[in-house]
């Protein structure tokens, strides 16, 4: 490798590497509590094979995905003309390219011999404190890179309230009346159970993450416990989780539209396109460029409106039963189904899907001890949102209660508009947010070298996207759907590799309690995901081939 190629790649890099290297600066008089040699050159080595193994990518792409950036003086005022410039300049057809956009894109290949620092600096403990802000503020002037994120540890108690709602209240709001029509009043149990389980694996992420020096995201943590091997199937499991997700946009965008259209349809060539196939396919069309898209900071400040976007549609459902007079009454619901119950299980799992992004949270917070009071407050909010949806919903649609409850909201209301454009419009933005980091995964792939790295990227997201769609129309249950990728992919994200990690992270220096508590998690998680993926699945065959 070239030295210029080398140097270009160090000094483009993230904030994430030049702030640890300032956080070894700042503790120069901190001398390593490590005596023995090989212990300290052990510490000094992991967070580089870290960040060296694949998914190199997935710190940035999941930052993008799980991370509202507050605005600020600079975005609006001396950053404005740079901003819109870059914008206007942000499609592959530009920007793609690794190697000549350093002004846009930071690298997601590291260089495999790293320039040479002081030997002082090498003997200096790695430090989890977050570094001076006059440091980093030094370091981004004499880059002068746009980085599409807020920089690491410098998110306050709120931003990171918000940030964790932001990823934890989604889509599964809308289906959790569903859940009590498929499993009954006894699915609110489950509801409740998963939450604090869900909790609790989130502690457990921390711990996990504070276990040794370098480890920062959620695929750190699984080649910490479990090796290489550990890293990749945990990362093909939550790639897995975020394109199931764009598949669920699909069908939500599809069955909405159709709902507010539903005489639209179109011949084309002898075919002709129902309401839901011509949604699906023009909802494919207007986020297919978003994808393209290579800096995505303003999609990310618009998906920060998701939060704001769920308490609409919560609204909304309560204005529609309590404004509008729709008759609330126990008539039509039962205590439990034990047939459907186990798609009612995946559903509510789905529901505290938020873990991929609650190391990115963790390590991005300018004072980490609060992350625990974070995250309960999170759940609380979520938690206390889901259950109140869940409980007024079914009680206003009974029987009848559709996979999206914005579908049984009466035509014509104001309110049921507002719920259904708004629902509408929320996962055009986060769909490329999801997507991005599936993409960048599968483009690491492609050699750094290779002249047609632009086409191959603008094939693999095309590709992508319209495999979503076809899969969205090939199985256009939503509810069933969500069920199946809280079985079987949730489960295993939120509930049995968080514990399974910290025990193997851990070993002997837990106790007798956590081991029982954390044995506890998985065995439910798995008899979850077991029984959840086989009734999810069972009833989709059902639905296809009646």
């Amino acid at each position: 490798m070239k030295n210029s190629a080398s140097d270009q790649c160090f000094f483009i890099d993230s904030d994430n590497d030049e702030e640890r290297e300032l956080g070894r600066e700042v503790n120069d008089g901190n001398v390593s509590d490590f005596s023995n040699d090989s212990n300290d050159n052990l510490y000094q080595r992991k967070p580089s094979s870290y960040s060296m193994a694949w998914p190199q990518s997935y710190r940035q792409s999941i930052d993008l995905y799980g991370t509202v950036p507050s605005p600020n003086i600079g975005f609006l005022g001396t950053t404005a003309t740079t901003s819109l410039t870059r914008l206007g300049s942000s499609f592959l057809g530009t920007t793609l390219t690794r190697r000549n956009t350093a002004e846009i894109i930071p690298p997601i290949k590291k260089p495999l011999i790293q320039p040479a620092v002081d030997e002082e600096q090498q003997h200096i403990s790695q430090t989890l404190l977050p570094p001076l802000p006059s440091r980093k503020s030094s370091v981004r002037k004499s880059l002068k890179i746009s980085h599409e994120v807020q920089i690491p540890g410098q998110c306050s108690f709120g931003q990171a309230v918000l940030n964790g709602m932001n990823a934890l209240c989604g889509v599964g709001i809308l289906s959790i009346p569903y859940a009590l029509h498929e499993g009954g009043w006894a699915a609110l149990g489950i509801l409740l159970i998963f939450a604090v389980f869900s909790f609790y694996t989130g502690l457990l992420l921390r711990y996990c993450l504070d276990s040794e020096p370098g480890l920062e995201t959620y695929p750190d943590i699984g080649q910490a416990a479990f090796g290489t091997t550990g890293r990749v199937v945990i990362s093909i499991i939550l790639y897995m989780e975020l394109y199931a997700c764009c598949i669920e946009y699909i069908i939500l965008e599809s069955d909405n539209l159709s709902s507010l259209f539903p005489d639209a349809s179109l011949s084309l060539g002898g075919f002709k396109l129902n309401a839901h196939i011509l949604f699906a396919i023009l909802a494919t069309l207007a986020i297919l460029p978003t994808v393209w898209l290579r800096d995505l900071r303003i999609l990310s400040y618009i998906s920060g409106c998701g939060v704001v976007a769920s308490a609409v549609v919560v609204l909304c459902l309560v204005w529609v039963g309590v404004v509008d007079d729709t008759p609330i009454s126990t008539k039509g619901t039962t205590t439990l189904k034990l047939s459907t119950f186990p798609v009612a299980m995946g559903l509510c799992g789905y529901c505290f899907s938020g873990h991929a992004v609650f190391p990115n949270l963790y390590t991005a917070m300018a004072n980490r001890n609060q992350f625990p009071a974070v995250l309960l407050t999170c759940f609380a909010i979520c938690t206390s949102m889901y259950c109140l949806v869940a409980a007024l919903g079914y009680l206003m649609f009974g029987e009848d209660t559709q996979s999206q409850y914005t579908l049984n909201m009466p035509r014509g209301l104001i309110a049921y508009k507002i719920a259904v454009w708004t629902t509408v419009v929320n996962p055009l933005t986060k769909y490329a947010l999801s997507l991005t980091p599936v993409a960048m995964s599968v483009e690491e792939l492609i050699p750094p070298s290779n002249s047609k790295f632009t086409l191959y990227s603008i094939l693999i997201r095309t590709a992508l996207v319209i495999s979503t769609l076809l899969v969205g129309l090939s199985v256009p249950f939503f509810g069933l759907v969500m069920s199946l990728i809280g079985s079987l992919l949730t489960m295993f994200v939120s509930l049995i590799l968080p514990a399974a990690c910290f025990l193997s992270i851990k070993r002997r220096r837990i106790t007798r309690s956590q081991v029982i508590l954390c044995g506890t998690v998985i065995v439910v998680g798995l008899v979850s995901s077991g029984i959840g993926s086989y009734s999810a699945i069972s009833e989709i065959i059902a639905e296809l081939f009646p």
